[in-house]
């Protein structure tokens, strides 16, 4: 995967590709091109010797030219063909010229075919802008027909959909298995348990992650390596003390052991970990609390309530069923001033948590994005949660409706250019 760097741009590409395919599906051509381009910025960060290997470039650049042509930008059209040779180039160094390693890597399948016939149409359109007519009409031609061979068959589509698939999915499954109907109902199985076990593994990884956040994180805003840590777990350490000492030692596996088996240390780090609890449950009581009296409850009533070990729910089912029910003043009671021992003790927390904010901050801060504005987080986790949805084969599922018509649209063009080419010629 290449370096750190390599994966972090990477990444970064195939989120904003994945949120302009949204904005194109929605036809917002426009925003979708300006996330394009942060896009192929992103992916311009890379080692070039790596992002060669994969085609998700040249599909941009397919997807950048679409935009143009959907906005009928002619100045953009006319100079796309740069771009347009970068993507064939792309796309014949991942696929193969002859599709071979595609057809390998599919399992013998065709999914690309909607793909190639995108790209031979912008060809066929930047050729006609160009003034190349041989060489548009040769391109055109050639995505015409691909686009035949993309068109489903009614009777095969009811079959399959009698097996109980969606139709897009039939339609999907059938285009890229060359029409053929057994091929097409293998491939839906396929994709059926293939979801269901990313969506197992996503469970899985989003149960790890949360509790790798619950570790906080080291010095040098790290999380918690959790290969190092099921190390330490796998010779008997207790989890959250390996965790700790991991974290204490930016995830340097044989200081933290080193740590773990002196009883000193060991003994110092079990300690922090109590604390930590300590403050994190007294934080968690504050803001009950304050989520209580805010909603019109009595303070002191709040925390009696709290005190019996009651989550919130509990709690404001517990007040709704006083006698007194909710106050006419919300916040009718200080609890710097009131003498009502329960009181007294929400006054206690919210002193104890006050002077203790930063120690949990500092050492308990448990996210990965420490210093990034909280816009930047939400859409960094919208971009992640769009990739996520997609699957493998997303890049290569096109509705053709929009192809076919401009086909047909600049065939017609050309013949009535040829047309009136011919008439013009000497007798």
């Amino acid at each position: 995967m290449g370096s750190e760097t390599d994966q972090r741009a990477v990444m970064m590409g195939l989120m904003l590709h994945s949120n302009a395919k949204q904005l194109i599906r929605r036809q917002k051509y426009k925003d979708a091109l300006e996330v394009l381009e942060m896009g192929e910025e992103s992916f311009s960060l890379c080692n070039p010797q790596f992002i060669e290997m994969v085609d998700n470039v040249p599909i941009l650049q397919i997807d950048m030219v679409w935009c143009y042509f959907m906005l009928r930008d002619i100045s953009s059209l006319s100079v796309a063909g740069i771009r347009l040779q970068k993507a064939r180039e792309g796309i014949e160094r991942a696929h193969g010229k002859d599709y071979s390693r595609v057809r390998l890597l599919q399992g013998g399948r065709f999914p690309e075919i909607a793909l190639h016939m995108r790209l031979e149409l912008l060809e066929g359109v930047v050729a006609y802008h160009n003034g190349h007519l041989d060489k548009s009409r040769k391109a055109l031609t050639s995505a015409q027909e691909k686009f035949l061979k993309l068109q489903v068959p009614d009777e095969s589509l009811s079959l399959v959909m009698s097996m109980g698939f969606k139709e897009h999915n039939a339609r999907r499954a059938l285009r890229m298995n060359n029409q053929d109907v057994g091929s097409a109902v293998d491939f839906l199985i396929e994709e059926k348990a293939k979801k269901l076990q990313k969506h197992e593994e996503d469970m899985k990884r989003r149960q790890e992650l949360s509790e790798q956040k619950s570790y906080g994180v080291t010095l040098t805003k790290k999380p918690v390596d959790l290969q190092s840590l099921n190390e330490l777990v796998s010779i008997g350490f207790e989890k959250a003390l390996a965790a700790e000492a991991l974290r204490r030692n930016e995830n340097d596996t044989q200081k933290a052991l080193d740590d773990l088996t002196n009883p000193e240390t060991n003994a110092a780090i079990q300690n922090d970990i109590e604390s930590r609890k300590r403050k994190r449950q007294r934080k968690s009581d504050k803001a009950a609390i304050e989520q209580l009296v805010s909603m019109g409850f009595e303070r002191s009533s709040v925390v009696q309530a709290l005190s019996g070990g009651c989550n919130v729910e509990q709690a404001m089912q517990q007040l709704l069923a006083q006698p007194q029910g909710l106050p006419n003043q919300p916040e009718n009671a200080n609890p710097a001033t009131d003498a009502n021992p329960a009181t007294a003790s929400a006054s206690s927390i919210n002193n104890e948590d006050s002077g203790s904010t930063k120690d949990i901050d500092e050492e308990g801060d448990t996210s990965t994005h420490a210093g990034m504005d909280d816009r930047d987080v939400e859409m960094e986790e919208e971009l992640a949660d769009e990739l996520a949805q997609a699957d493998a084969l997303s890049d290569y599922d096109i509705e053709v409706t929009k192809e076919g018509e401009a086909i047909e649209e600049y065939l017609s063009l050309l013949a009535s250019a040829c047309g009136s080419s011919s008439e013009t010629q000497p007798r």
